[in-house]
């Protein structure tokens, strides 16, 4: 048994009016494949090229280990100089990525070779972030902390996407007071007797290449597994519903804090509890104690 997946709807163009019409307005994903072949980045960016550029910037690395008391939220795991890091996703697999890394803030000669698409969105201009990983290199599913709407360019390459809206977050198994669905859930390859619920969950999946756009809209689930090494990069539109925009100024100003303090004062103990809570509170609510 697999999950209940649909293929992500893909366009090639798509007008201003028609991706807010179907897509926003309606809270779906959609991939659009010929959106930035007009920036210099659509022929520029590739792995050489970044590092050409920024190879001497020491750079945040995150891995696929369990999460712990003694980091705190988002918290990166290692760092190493950039030109190391690319120089390890040619020649080898790797589980290191980076995650959430403000290069273009770095190394500024990037700005110029993108521009924000007029699709209807305003997007928060200070906060264009990259995402790196190698053969194999998986993200936990998790949405995201500010529920934007979320527009991901793809850059080299090849990854898979998982995405699940949130009116599937009873199946998922969140962990309470935080962003992610157990760790231990393998979304490539559910075990559903010990994930049942899984069962229930209806999202989508896609392969993005390079070059093409996934839209993801607000508090959208996301699991991204790297097939080949390569990068990406989102840009950000503030939620526009409003239990949103309320939940996201929670997650930013109290959540994560909270969370931090609890991993402080719990330690171990509030890890291995919040887990548990996901567990029993998802297979209660769905029928499966």
């Amino acid at each position: 048994m697999e999950l209940n997946l649909e293929q992500i709807q893909r366009v090639e163009t798509i007008t201003k009016e028609e991706f807010l019409r179907k897509y926003v307005a309606s809270q779906k994903p959609v991939i659009i494949e010929h959106l930035i072949e007009g920036w210099p980045a659509y022929d520029k960016w590739n792995l050489c090229y970044i590092n050409k550029l920024a190879g001497d910037k020491t750079v945040p690395l995150y891995d696929d280990r369990r999460f712990s008391s003694s980091r705190k939220f988002n918290e990166a795991h290692t760092s190493m100089r950039m030109s190391e890091y690319i120089n390890l996703l040619n020649n080898k697999p790797t589980n290191y990525r980076i995650f959430l890394y403000n290069l273009l803030k770095e190394v500024p000669e990037l700005q110029a070779d993108f521009s924000y698409p007029d699709v209807g969105l305003k997007f928060m201009k200070r906060f264009p972030f990259l995402f790196f990983g190698g053969i194999g290199a998986k993200v936990y599913m998790h949405y995201d902390i500010d529920l934007a709407n979320i527009l991901h360019f793809h850059f080299q390459g090849e990854k898979q996407c998982i995405l699940f809206p949130p009116s599937e977050t009873k199946y998922l198994y969140k962990v309470p007071h935080t962003l992610i669905s157990h760790e231990e859930i393998d979304y490539t390859n559910p075990d559903f007797e010990k994930w049942p619920a899984l069962k229930k969950a209806k999202g989508y999946i896609a392969n993005l290449k390079h070059g093409e756009t996934l839209y993801m809209p607000e508090g959208y689930w996301h699991q991204m597994t790297y097939l080949t090494p390569g990068f990406s990069m989102s840009i950000r539109s503030v939620a526009r519903k409003r239990s949103n925009f309320t939940e996201a100024t929670y997650n930013v100003f109290i959540m994560r804090y909270l969370d931090n303090l609890m991993r402080k004062v719990g330690g171990q103990k509030w890890m291995e509890y919040r887990n548990a809570k996901a567990i029993s509170r998802t297979n209660k609510i769905n029928g499966f104690t």
